[in-house]
């Protein structure tokens, strides 16, 4: 997958209000805390994240959406009907049908000659949906496409919590550990070919997939029979070996997509990392043999946002005057399956 036509115009964000601390949710797993004779403070120390955010309870996620994709738009300067295609790519939807797309378009007054669809995978939906996109662009279908997504990380977390707190035991409590690490948060990412006049484009110049869907069993989420007559979402993570089978695919992504776009280890500026946990950015790092201060996180006050987590993490590092002009930036996205996608930007 390489590019010569397509540009990111925009990222934007939304953040969402409500702030949880590592020590709010500790507080609630007290009872269990006690009886495992777990000392407080472990879920900060384990994952180096301390505080996540949260939507308000029954906040809309094509809401969230909307309005980073209003940002976007009036960013760019760019307007609705110039909109090719809009793809909503999160892994939290609003129901089964139809497509949450639809309504986020609705929202935005984008209708006509569009394609609008959601798209899922895991943790990588937005970069999958950016590759989507940037096809279309290139091959001269649309001039114009909006990714976005809206993550929410509330309800699994109830849920989670008041199992643990019934279940209480150890096996239970660490393979729901990772759940506690959601965040929640929106964003949109507006592609281009160019065409708009726009004084800064991030130039697109190619991205790499590699996938081990042998592994597909070590992180799940979806909902089953509650015992009751109805469903209830459950979450279940094996962290340790998501972690370890993850770092060797992106060792072995990261080898195909240096020479893909052009690049050597050493030329890459810049590099942006799906937001997982401290111990999981310091394997990747330390295994890609990339040194620390070039990369850039958000995990510890953002937490896990699925899909949202790496561009609002990019879109964080433009504000700060962390990416800039020229550099070379790589995004390098992992998401359970295992899929991983890594995409080089001319920033």
């Amino acid at each position: 997958m390489k590019y010569q036509k397509v540009v990111i115009e925009a990222l934007e964000y939304e953040l969402a209000p409500v702030v949880v601390s590592s020590s709010d949710l500790e507080a609630r797993l007290e009872p269990l805390y006690r009886e495992l004779r777990i000392a407080p403070g472990q879920l900060q120390a384990l994952t180096g994240i301390r505080e996540r955010r949260w939507w308000e309870p029954g906040y809309p996620l094509s809401q969230g959406a909307i309005m980073a994709a209003r940002k976007a738009l009036l960013s760019s300067g760019i307007a609705a009907s110039d909109i090719g295609a809009l793809v909503y790519t999160g892994v939290c939807r609003e129901q089964f049908e139809p497509a949450t797309a639809c309504k986020v378009a609705d929202g935005l007054g984008i209708s006509g000659d569009v394609a609008i669809f959601d798209l899922s995978n895991a943790c990588l939906g937005v970069l999958n949906g950016i590759l989507d996109m940037a096809n279309r662009i290139e091959l001269g279908q649309i001039k114009a496409a909006l990714v976005v997504s809206c993550e929410s990380a509330r309800e699994i977390n109830e849920v989670m919590i008041a199992k643990m707190l019934e279940e209480r035991n150890m096996q239970h409590f660490a393979h729901s550990l990772a759940t506690l690490t959601g965040g929640s948060g929106a964003v949109a990412v507006l592609l281009t070919d160019g065409s708009f006049g726009s004084s800064a484009p991030h130039r697109l110049l190619g991205g790499t997939t590699k996938a081990a869907p042998q592994h597909h069993n070590l992180c799940l989420w979806g909902v089953g029979p509650d015992g009751k007559g109805g469903y209830q979402q459950s979450m279940a993570t094996d962290g340790v070996n998501v972690m370890n089978h993850g770092v060797e695919l992106g060792r072995r992504t990261w080898e195909a997509f240096l020479p893909h776009v052009g690049w050597k280890a050493e030329q890459v500026d810049r590099v942006i990392c799906h937001q997982v946990g401290s111990a999981h950015q310091s394997m990747i790092l330390k295994t890609l043999g990339v040194p620390a201060e070039k990369d850039f996180t958000t995990y510890e006050f953002l937490g896990n946002m699925g899909t949202v987590s790496l561009p609002l993490t990019a879109a964080l590092a433009v504000e700060r005057d962390i990416l800039l002009p020229g550099d070379r930036v790589a995004f390098l996205g992992i998401g359970s399956g295992l899929n991983c996608m890594m995409l080089g930007i001319e920033w």
